[in-house]
């Protein structure tokens, strides 16, 4: 009996362990939330107040994913100098010597700069090896003298001298045809008229036909310069390349429906739409088109 006694006595046997406990009881649980809170006040704040709530961090996330920019077409043209250029477009191969492009500031470039200026343009131009023609950008975009100068700052960046290339003359703004002098010009009898009537009649009708066919070039070339060329401009995968005639003979002789279907759902190493999957089928049919009419 006095064994069974003993396991059922409690553990605090005078008034000292009694306030130990008491206290403890207390101060136990508060050290806890007292850690709970520190713990939650030292992690980044994600709601009001944090930098993720900042002026500047809303208009970055509102803003919109395109934008226009309407430029004057009067306006003196701004070029881009060498270097934005080689960071914009060239350094994607050259910076690290990529598919066997001559590294900046690499021995590479010594053979290339004793060929001179005029040679490295000429191959810029028209293509290399692996770099498709003028590194892959549109002439309406990027002009022979910006590239010059890409070169030149790659160039000298490797141990050449070469000088930056002329500046092309900008041609004069607001420049318009002269008016004829009051009273010069003799008034058109009535035959004149009636034929100057027709011949706008005719060109108003065969407006609409042209500006369609225009348009759809336009909005081709446009998906070619955004997604196509990754592979066309330089025959990347058996891509045919973009104004290969030989490669694209059999491709056009299949017939213009097949080369669209293709296009749309994939063939081969490209996958459907060119893996533009957001682009339309009639941009899709557009961009077919643009590449078929540069093979003709």
């Amino acid at each position: 009996m006095s064994e069974a006694h003993n396991e059922h006595e409690s553990l605090i046997k005078t008034p000292k362990q009694l306030i130990a406990a008491v206290i403890a009881g207390f101060l136990v649980p508060i050290v806890i939330i007292v850690l709970l809170v520190n713990y939650v006040g030292n992690n980044a704040l994600t709601g009001a107040g944090s930098s993720a709530m900042t002026e500047k961090a809303i208009a970055e996330r509102i803003a919109p994913v395109a934008k226009v920019e309407v430029k004057d077409a009067n306006a003196p043209r701004v070029y881009q100098t060498g270097e934005q250029l080689y960071k914009a477009v060239c350094a994607a191969c050259h910076a690290a010597g990529t598919a066997g492009a001559p590294k900046v500031g690499s021995a590479d470039w010594a053979p290339r700069i004793a060929q001179g200026y005029d040679e490295m343009l000429k191959i810029a131009l028209a293509g290399k090896g692996a770099m498709p023609a003028r590194g892959g950008t549109s002439p309406d975009d990027v002009t022979d003298y910006e590239i010059g100068r890409a070169i030149v700052y790659m160039a000298n960046a490797s141990g050449g001298k070469l000088q930056e290339p002329a500046e092309p003359a900008q041609p004069a703004s607001g420049a318009t045809a002269a008016a004829p002098a009051s009273g010069a010009a003799p008034a058109a009898d009535a035959g004149s008229a009636a034929a100057a009537a027709a011949a706008m009649a005719s060109l108003k009708t065969a407006a609409p036909a042209a500006a369609g066919a225009g348009s759809n070039l336009e909005a081709g070339k446009k998906l070619y310069d955004t997604v196509c060329m990754a592979c066309h401009a330089s025959g990347v995968m058996n891509a045919p390349k973009f104004g290969d005639k030989a490669a694209w003979a059999p491709r056009i002789a299949t017939g213009i429906d097949t080369l669209h279907n293709a296009a749309l759902k994939g063939l081969n190493a490209m996958p459907p739409k060119g893996g533009a999957a957001n682009a339309s089928d009639d941009d899709v049919k557009a961009a077919v088109d643009y590449m078929v009419s540069a093979a003709k």
